[in-house]
């Protein structure tokens, strides 16, 4: 099946327009800005849908964010209103706190930063009416490349099933800088890029999840092995059912 960007471009517009008419009438849109392609193409995408006096961005570094400039850019080329919390001071308390108690993992303090994320999405939303917006894709999504509670949550999702390549190909129809639809996809946490960190391409990804075939048989390994370890993270929460 082939991908018709354009097309599937107007869908979203119109999935989320319905989106907000449904579940947040006059609601305002609130998206994370990290200056990467999925929140980019994300608020474009909510521009489109509710008009820009609708969407409000929230910048939130950890302390200092070397490409902040790109978040800022994505502002102001969408024209729309934004806050910056720097999630430093909490996250550091939170840390020093934790450590007098138990022996914090490094994993655990890489996924608090997107946790306390969310927490400031939602404390913006509540006070300026407002929804949030998911900007997790499907590749990220299939192997588990999300914090739960963290980045994989949100009042709405439009890129859920979507995979990198056809995120990039969105922000192409939506007319977005080159630089940012295309930038090399990194956490923001740790370093390294998504690929660095996750041993394949995002490319070798894309065409497994869409045609079932993967060229390269380590890709491979790799790939079912995070989709099978990390599928709890897509599943509703378990709850005892009392009867």
């Amino acid at each position: 099946m082939i991908f018709n960007a354009e097309q599937v471009t107007k869908s979203l517009v119109r999935w989320l327009s319905q989106c907000f008419e449904e579940n947040g009438k006059d609601c305002k849109a609130v998206v994370g800005i990290s200056g990467g392609k999925d929140s980019t193409v994300v608020a474009a995408l909510c521009v489109k849908a509710l008009g820009k006096d609708r969407v409000v961005g929230v910048l939130m570094p950890n302390g200092i964010q070397r490409d902040i400039e790109d978040s800022k850019a994505v502002c102001r080329h969408l024209g729309i209103d934004n806050f910056l919390i720097n999630i430093k001071t909490a996250y550091d308390d939170i840390l020093a706190q934790a450590a007098t108690q138990v022996n914090v993992s490094r994993q655990s303090s890489i996924n608090l930063a997107p946790r306390l994320r969310m927490a400031s999405l939602y404390a913006v939303a509540q006070s300026v009416n407002g929804r949030v917006v998911n900007t997790s894709n499907l590749s990220e999504a299939w192997v588990g490349y999300s914090t739960r509670y963290g980045d994989g949550v949100g009042d709405f999702a439009p890129l859920l099933n979507l995979t990198v390549t056809e995120v990039i190909a969105i922000g192409k129809v939506l007319g977005l800088p080159d630089y940012l639809v295309t930038k090399a996809p990194s956490d923001g946490l740790t370093g390294k890029s998504d690929e660095e960190k996750l041993g394949f391409t995002y490319a070798a990804l894309d065409k497994y999840i869409r045609t079932g075939v993967c060229d390269n048989p380590s890709f491979k390994e790799k790939i079912d092995l995070l989709h099978a370890k990390n599928s709890f993270k897509t599943q509703l929460m378990p709850a005892f059912k009392y009867q």
